[in-house]
């Protein structure tokens, strides 16, 4: 199945205006927290804090690619084999597979560990190999059996002997992944250390060090897009105008509350980034399959970050969730740290406006608190996540009820079953199907 992502891209690289953007669920922090990746069970153990399951994770990764609404999945290695070698999850899926190709000494972080007060240095993990076919050696032809997709993340302190280690191993990563054909998206992290950068010049110098760095790369081996901490309109759109083919992701940082990640979106994309990669923003979401959604309507121009805060929360009060904050504590900004150990930049976004609540909250399926006694796998559980439902398979207008994987009547691409296939819409139709089924015109 043609992937989204290279579609966008492809839209992207025709009209670096134009309103396409990419969206991506980062589901790889168990290549940084270890146990603590999953998050937080919602369940209830005698007042002891448990995490999720690694299986409970993965079962997410799957709930929210079959959704649709996401373009990337990034896992780890391990979870890639899992899910896109041995299960072919994305096989029949717009969703691109992507894994971490590298984990840099700045995101280990284990219990008790303090590697991360140290300069970070470039480490891999990852096998190329492993990531496209499961094992060493691949033949040619099983090179497209997994991912052919992934991160690899360099971070800059402004020290000489780190710097230029870290410059050598990307540029052997490079030409390993261009031979074996393997795409990739660079993460650049601020520095970890204090005062490597004053905080005045900070910007400027990660601008700099990527528009440097990847002046010496020709287009075979250059990344697909970038991915990096939002410093503020200035930076974002000094980095557009310099080159708009960059195609410039944001990374989402610490969770904070709903209002941080919504906003830090929509300004981003106002600025210029065509990309945003949110892991744990997404995974401490009380439904994720709900925020994720409300992120799609965001980019895709439907609703504002403040009534899109309103909305989620009517639609967490719907399904019986209880949310992690009141809605007036939810609408506020915080500081939300931008690296995995919390010791880098922070960023504050605007503080709200106040906007009525949406009057037709939007219809997000998922599965409510009365039904948690019985999953769809009738294994009466609570062991792994609540299923949600996907937010795609929700009641729709009866005109869409006969697609046959063409427009219906109202224009919109369907799957057989007469679904909307959200993969082959543009965002033109995309904007107006959400109107239309908000009750918002078209």
């Amino acid at each position: 199945m043609d992937k989204s992502l290279d579609r966008k891209l492809a839209a992207i690289h025709a009209n670096p205006n134009c309103r396409e953007f990419i969206l991506a669920d980062a589901k790889d922090a168990d290549m940084a927290f270890g146990i603590g990746a999953p998050g937080l069970s919602p369940e209830a153990h005698s007042g002891e804090l448990r995490h999720r399951t690694l299986e409970e994770y993965r079962e997410q990764m799957r709930l929210i690619t079959r959704q649709g609404l996401v373009d990337i999945m990034l896992m780890s290695a391990s979870s890639n084999y899992a899910l896109t070698i041995r299960e072919r999850l994305f096989e029949n899926s717009h969703v691109t597979p992507a894994i971490r190709a590298n984990d840099t000494t700045d995101v280990h972080l284990a219990r008790g560990a303090t590697y991360a007060e140290s300069p970070s240095r470039p480490f891999r993990t990852a096998s190329l190999d492993h990531a496209q076919c499961g094992h060493l050696d691949c033949a040619p032809e099983e090179r497209s059996l997994g991912a052919n997709l992934g991160l690899y993340s360099v971070t800059f302190n402004n020290d000489l002997s780190h710097d230029t280690a870290t410059l050598e191993r990307f540029h052997e990563f490079r030409v390993e992944a261009e031979r074996k054909g393997f795409r990739y998206f660079l993460e650049v992290f601020d520095p970890n250390i204090a005062n490597a950068v004053a905080p005045e010049v900070l910007p400027g110098y990660i601008n700099d060090m990527i528009a440097r760095m990847l002046a010496g790369v020709a287009p075979a081996g250059r990344p697909v897009f970038l991915k990096m901490v939002y410093h503020g309109p200035q930076a974002m759109e000094e980095l557009f105008r310099y080159d708009p083919h960059l195609v410039i992701g944001i990374l989402g940082g610490s969770a904070g509350t709903t209002f941080d990640a919504f906003q830090l979106l929509a300004d981003a994309q106002k600025h210029g980034a065509k990309v945003a990669l949110f892991g744990r923003k997404i995974n401490s979401a009380e439904n994720q399959l709900a925020f994720v959604q409300f992120l799609r309507l965001i980019v895709d121009g439907v609703i504002n970050p403040v009534e899109a805060v309103k909305a989620y929360h009517a639609v967490l009060g719907k399904l019986g969730i209880r949310p992690h904050r009141p809605l007036e504590e939810d609408l506020k900004a915080q500081a939300t740290t931008m690296s995995y150990g919390g010791t880098s930049t922070s960023v504050v976004v605007p503080a709200a406006k106040p906007a009525p609540t949406p009057a037709v909250p939007v219809a997000v399926a998922a599965t409510p608190a009365a039904a948690k006694e019985a999953h769809a796998c009738q294994c009466h559980s609570h062991n792994h996540a609540p299923e949600p439902v996907p937010v795609t398979r929700a009641a729709e207008p009866a005109a869409h009820s006969a697609g046959n994987g063409r427009p219906t009547s109202n224009g919109f691409p369907t799957f057989s079953d007469g679904l909307p296939d959200f993969s082959r819409m543009d965002v033109v139709q995309r904007l107006a199907y959400h109107r239309q089924r908000l009750g918002l015109g078209r």
